[in-house]
């Protein structure tokens, strides 16, 4: 099958059944999405979910955040992973889009990342979910499942699996598309036994065709 058609496929498969995907963080404004993204880096969006309500509540906004004291925000953010380095790049990252960009989370992925905690994921995050910009977001399970499926080929890094994707992903669905992908690796394509009985896409997938102890 040629990739094109794969493409066809799984996007047709998703829009069926995943029409309205979207990002399980909880936020109410783009500031409040960039700290959750932030926070989720090696952690659950589960676990991000229970200790943003406190911290938006102590620091609402990107000014309050800016002028918090980074031991204060790492209290409130004590259960995440890397609490110490992730309060500094709050604290900083508000200071920068206050000084920078007059205390408005910038559209541009290039903006973004001069934030600090900023890196091209968590750009495209922002990017896609606020602006919806085509940009697609590479984290693990989004690396892990476009290659499995096939959706990619050899690709080495995030980077890589990004253009791949945005390739053949009609520029209006990327947005959808990277939540479809992280969701199906969240709750089927898990990391190490994928849930194959319970996909629906295993008539187009490479993994499965190749792996007949999970049929």
């Amino acid at each position: 099958m040629k990739k094109e058609e794969l493409f066809k496929h799984i996007i047709a498969y998703f829009e069926a059944n995943q029409p309205n995907a979207a990002t399980e963080l909880h936020y109410g404004s783009p500031f409040e999405l960039l700290v959750a993204v932030i926070l989720s880096a090696q952690c659950t969006d589960k676990r991000v979910n229970m200790v943003t309500p406190p911290l938006f509540k102590r620091f609402p906004d990107v000014k309050s955040m800016a002028e918090a004291d980074i031991d204060e925000v790492r209290e409130y953010i004590k259960s995440i992973s890397y609490p110490n380095s992730k309060a500094g790049y709050l604290v900083n990252g508000s200071k920068v889009i206050v000084d920078k960009f007059h205390g408005e989370v910038p559209s541009t992925v290039e903006e973004l990342t001069t934030i600090p905690g900023v890196g091209r994921k968590t750009a495209n995050v922002i990017a896609s979910v606020v602006y919806n910009q085509p940009k697609m977001a590479v984290d693990t399970h989004v690396f892990r499942v476009a290659a499995r499926i096939g959706l990619t080929t050899n690709a080495k890094n995030p980077l890589q699996t990004e253009l791949q994707l945005i390739k053949y992903i009609p520029q209006n669905k990327i947005p959808l598309a990277h939540h479809w992908l992280i969701l199906h690796g969240r709750y089927v394509c898990l990391a190490r036994k994928p849930l194959c009985d319970k996909c629906g896409i295993t008539k187009w997938c490479k993994y499965y065709k190749t792996h007949p102890l999970t049929k």
